[in-house]
């Protein structure tokens, strides 16, 4: 089964709730439904969607020969395909024309609640303060940065950001110049450099993901000429600052290739430094905390030059990350400690080696986690070790003092080395680690949010171990109580103390240290259905946007189904030949809300998000009266022809998650949930709003088109009235990305909803929040994983 998460109005509550981990979920009063067609009840645009031409198009495969009738979609220049397109989204804007009111009602709603100031604290790296911010009335952030003198000290330095006062302030990077001059703007990757003169960045001003190498001198404000490269994907810069290493893409879009260019060098062409031949495998580089080394094998970055080590031999499965404190390498991996043992259960540990034993084969300095924790990750500092474990199927924080000493004994336990556990608001707690740059810090920065708390950024002092809530987002024009959240920690009052200037701290100055959240205005609560592993997989984190729903009497549910992040094993039984795990999951998630009176059977909704929409396409395919709506966007949808095709971007490394249906067993599995390749005929299916953008490189335009056209052909003709494909002809995978028009198109996709689940034209709200039986809606936010590297 899976394990569900329920995000509900207080008000609205008769009866306590269950939280479920699918996703998103509405619903309403019972009203006399038709258990067939979906468009029973509200209006549909007097046009008749649109009929693409079908050209006759074969398709074979171990023996099986099957018409795509709709396959010239993938030819995207196709005139007749944009043309399709155009009239496709005049459809849509056709179906939704009686919303354009709640539309600005919604977005109205979305925009009163963003503060007036949205921005960070700033964050110290070295001597300078970094920061970001969105100007008034802008959709995107600025970076910037200003000198930290000694004089002014870490108080100060806060006392000024609340007050305004931030200095000399240096522009380093504005989105919203990029934007006003290529319409598109997509930051993928900045790296300072360690003497903070270079920022290096990469952007994508198209939305295909080909993202620009560019270099700007902090010192002067200009591009470095030469440094000007297509296809890049992550960066690393070498000790002295003058180096550069970065990986670059292939036809496929997988990194396959390190080079390195020399900042002021005269040399025509950047030096290749290794190469992936494998097409199986994509190549990273990142630097170490400390900037002593690169890892990509590893690279001393003191010697950039010097050549590569290989850190261990490559075996299929295993995963190492390394960190360097003072010649010794701390290496997560899993690879198995004896030669008895196989990878089965995922499981990580750390390693400690020198330096100079980095290629042995045999590391003897083990820590391992307790029975009910296992690592995720991990990062460094001068005098401390951060590790991100998952205890007890929820996400924790905690810090080792460095460097760890194991004398005779060749494996610790995690207890053994007197772990400090960060004060976390509770178990839903969602966690997003902060730049945290400067290795010699003993603070690590976080942000912390729930379903029912804004976003918390909060300074966890390692050597104090005492924790300082720095900022709280601010959420304006927000209905109902709000509260503040105690801590889910046993702290010593005695020793608690502030640790900007290292007072003591009485009991009232305590409740300073609260997080504050709208649990009096909002509930959420978990449940587990019966399973082995649990893999937390959706991000549970604070969003304002969701209040428009709740306020009008939704329940919004968030269904961690296998194949997502978290437990290995939990991945494992959701994707290759188990995929059809993970919808399953999904369907009995839904079952399980309508057979326990969560939703009515006719006001179940989902929304799946890339990968997500194959979830949420499959799942309608297998039980298409569960959902009355969904929304599927950018969907990867044509999964069998996709996966079939090795020249299509990323397709080869999809073939891990989903399988290669070069290999026939692999090719029936994937067959027989592929969405395209399995809507049934003449069946009635729900609403469905598709999104699609032209330029995305991660799943093909066509796939949606595809969708939408054949849905219309086979299934119902009159619920298949219902269904609109809405494609943003300029954006790629990721849309516009603006604060501002993301409100606007959650608006749409809200305003979508309440026309089809929530019986928007025919009840009122201020009658259904009193009454149980109200809307619930359930969401699905989509898998983690997506279809890339």
């Amino acid at each position: 089964m899976a394990l569900l998460s329920l995000l509900v109005s207080k008000p609205s509550l008769k009866t306590s709730l269950l939280s479920l981990t699918s996703h998103l979920i509405p619903i309403i009063p019972s009203s006399p439904l038709s258990s067939h067609c979906t468009t029973s009840t509200f209006p549909l645009p007097s046009q008749s969607p649109p009929v693409p031409k079908k050209l006759p198009f074969n398709i074979s495969a171990h023996a099986k020969t099957w018409q795509d009738p709709y396959h010239w979609m993938r030819n995207a220049k196709d005139p007749d395909f944009v043309d399709y397109l155009n009239q496709e989204n005049s459809y849509a804007q056709a179906f939704m024309a009686d919303t354009q009111n709640l539309q600005k009602i919604l977005l109205e709603e979305m925009k009163n609640r963003l503060p007036a100031q949205i921005s960070t604290p700033p964050e110290r790296w070295g001597h300078w303060l970094y920061y970001q911010y969105i100007p008034e009335g802008k959709e995107y952030p600025v970076l910037c940065r200003r000198l930290e003198t000694e004089e002014s000290g870490l108080l100060k330095t806060l006392l000024n950001y609340a007050k305004g006062h931030f200095g000399m302030e240096q522009v380093l990077l504005d989105w919203n110049q990029i934007a006003e001059q290529y319409g598109y703007v997509h930051v993928g990757t900045c790296r300072v450099s360690p003497d903070h003169n270079f920022l290096a960045y990469t952007l994508d001003i198209t939305g295909n993901e080909q993202f620009l190498l560019q270099v700007k001198d902090l010192s002067n404000g200009y591009i470095v000429s030469r440094s000007q490269v297509d296809g890049v994907v992550s960066l690393a810069w070498a000790q002295d600052s003058t180096i550069l290493f970065y990986t670059v893409s292939d036809e496929n879009q997988r990194p396959y290739r390190v080079l390195f260019t020399k900042l002021g060098s005269d040399e025509i062409d950047d030096v290749p430094v290794f190469t992936e031949s494998n097409s199986s495998f994509c190549v990273d580089i990142t630097s170490t905390k400390d900037g002593k080394f690169i890892t990509v094998y590893v690279i001393d970055a003191t010697n950039p030059l010097d050549g590569l080590q290989r850190v261990h031999e490559r075996v299929s499965g295993v995963r190492y990350f390394l960190e360097h404190h003072y010649g010794v390498f701390y290496i997560l991996t899993n690879v198995p400690l004896s030669e008895s043992e196989d990878l089965s259960d995922g499981n990580y540990y750390l390693a400690q080696c020198q330096v100079e034993d980095i290629q042995s084969s045999d590391w003897q300095n083990i820590i391992l986690p307790s029975e009910d924790m296992s690592f995720q990750d991990m990062d460094i500092f001068n005098g401390h070790l951060v590790l991100f474990v998952n205890k007890k199927s929820f996400a924790a924080l905690c810090s080792v003092n460095l460097p760890i000493k194991f004398n005779s004994v060749k494996q610790l336990e995690i207890e053994n080395l007197d772990p400090w556990f960060f004060p976390l608001p509770s178990n839903q707690c969602n966690i997003v680690p902060g730049s945290n740059h400067d290795f010699m810090n003993p603070v690590y920065r976080v942000v912390l949010s729930s379903p029912v708390m804004p976003g918390v950024i909060v300074d966890y002092n390692m050597s104090e171990r005492i924790f300082s809530i720095v900022q709280q987002e601010k959420v304006r024009d927000i209905s109902g109580d709000c509260g503040s959240c105690s801590l889910d920690y046993e702290l010593d009052t005695s020793e608690h103390r502030d640790p900007l200037n290292n007072k003591e701290k009485n009991n009232l100055n305590i409740e300073l240290q609260r997080w504050k959240d709208f649990s009096g205005a909002y509930c959420c609560k978990t449940k587990e259905r019966a399973m082995e592993h649990i893999g937390e997989v959706l991000d549970k984190s604070w969003c304002s946007d969701r209040l428009s729903l709740l306020d009008r009497g939704w329940v919004l549910a968030f269904a961690d189904v296998r194949g997502g992040g978290g437990h290995s094993l939990w991945h494992k039984y959701g994707s290759g030949l188990n995929k059809c795990n993970s919808i399953h999951d999904f369907i009995s998630c839904g079952n399980y809300l309508v057979s326990e009176g969560y939703v009515h059977k006719d006001r179940l909704g989902a929304i799946g998000f890339s990968a997500g929409g194959l979830l949420v396409g499959a799942a309608i395919n297998m039980s298409p009266n569960l959902f009355r709506a969904a929304i599927l966007k950018v969907p990867f949808l044509d999964v069998c022809n996709t996966l079939l095709d090795p020249s299509l971007p990323l397709t080869l490394l999809d073939y891990e998650e989903f399988g290669n249906p070069q290999i026939h067993s692999q090719f029936e599995s994937i067959l027989s949930y592929s969405p395209y390749d399995n809507i049934p005929r003449d069946a009635c299916l729900p609403s469905m709003l598709v999104t699609a953008s032209f330029h995305d490189s991660r799943v093909g335009v066509w796939e949606a088109a595809k969708w939408v056209a054949r849905t219309r052909d086979i299934a119902c003709s009159h619920c298949s009235r219902s269904v609109i494909l809405k494609t943003n002809m300029a954006g790629g995978h990721f849309g516009e990305g603006g604060c501002y028009s993301q409100c606007e198109e959650t608006a749409y996709d809200y305003a979508f909803l309440m026309k089809t689940i929530g019986n928007y034209f025919h009840h009122s709200f201020s009658h259904l929040a009193d009454d149980w039986s109200i809307q619930k809606f359930l969401y699905f936010e989509g898998e983690k994983h997506e279809n890339s590297c």
